[in-house]
């Protein structure tokens, strides 16, 4: 019995020290069709991933509802552990923008994207990253850059990867899981830029 217990512990050892050994990173994400092609890739890699969903300036709120409450849904398939921070700030967002619209998504990303660095840091996470970096619709270089400048005041290692190259497969495996795709970025001048633009285009009006 003594001989048994022993090769017991050392198996043990064996086949789930690697197991203790997974990095754990935080992937900020912003919905549940653009976490379908990280989150798999990462895990592929050998990351233990915990979600992170901070996107408080998606609007309107109704929108903003649809999206959190379609990316729980479909975390509780996957497994997927969310840290969910509901904020919903509307008037600080309006106060920052005004006058200066074409710098909202520097203002969007950086908040989204320094709050994820320091949570990653503050809970002991080996990396951050983000699903911004899966949308062909984002300025993925501006994404980039501010997410190696909130990796180096928090202090924390940003894991970079280009996920678009996985855009089409994510966006299928959306569609037959018949999820939520949502038309625009998530503030109200994307969403502007979305339906009063092409409506312009169709009645042959300047844009």
């Amino acid at each position: 019995m003594a001989v048994l217990t022993v090769c017991l512990k050392i198996c043990y050892r064996h086949c789930f020290k690697d197991l203790k050994k997974l990095p754990n990173i935080l992937l900020h994400t912003c919905c549940a069709p653009c976490t379908i092609y990280p989150l798999g890739r990462l895990r592929k890699a050998g990351w233990q991933v915990h979600g992170f969903f901070y996107n408080p300036h998606i609007q309107p709120y109704q929108e903003f509802q649809k999206r959190l409450t379609t990316l729980e849904s479909w975390a509780l398939k996957e497994a997927l552990k969310i840290i969910i921070r509901a904020d919903y700030e509307l008037e600080d967002f309006l106060r920052q923008v005004v006058f200066r619209e074409h710098q909202r998504c520097l203002y969007c990303y950086s908040v989204r994207l320094q709050a994820t660095a320091r949570l990653a840091k503050k809970s002991r996470f080996d990396a951050f990253t983000t699903t911004l970096l899966y949308s062909k619709r984002q300025n993925h270089d501006l994404v980039r850059e501010l997410a190696q400048q909130a990796s180096k005041e928090a202090g924390i290692p940003f894991h970079y990867e280009d996920f678009r190259e996985g855009w089409e497969t994510g966006q299928e495996q959306a569609r037959s899981e018949g999820l939520y795709r949502q038309q625009y970025c998530g503030c109200i001048y994307s969403e502007q830029e979305r339906y009063l633009t092409k409506k312009r285009r169709s009645l042959g009006q300047p844009e």
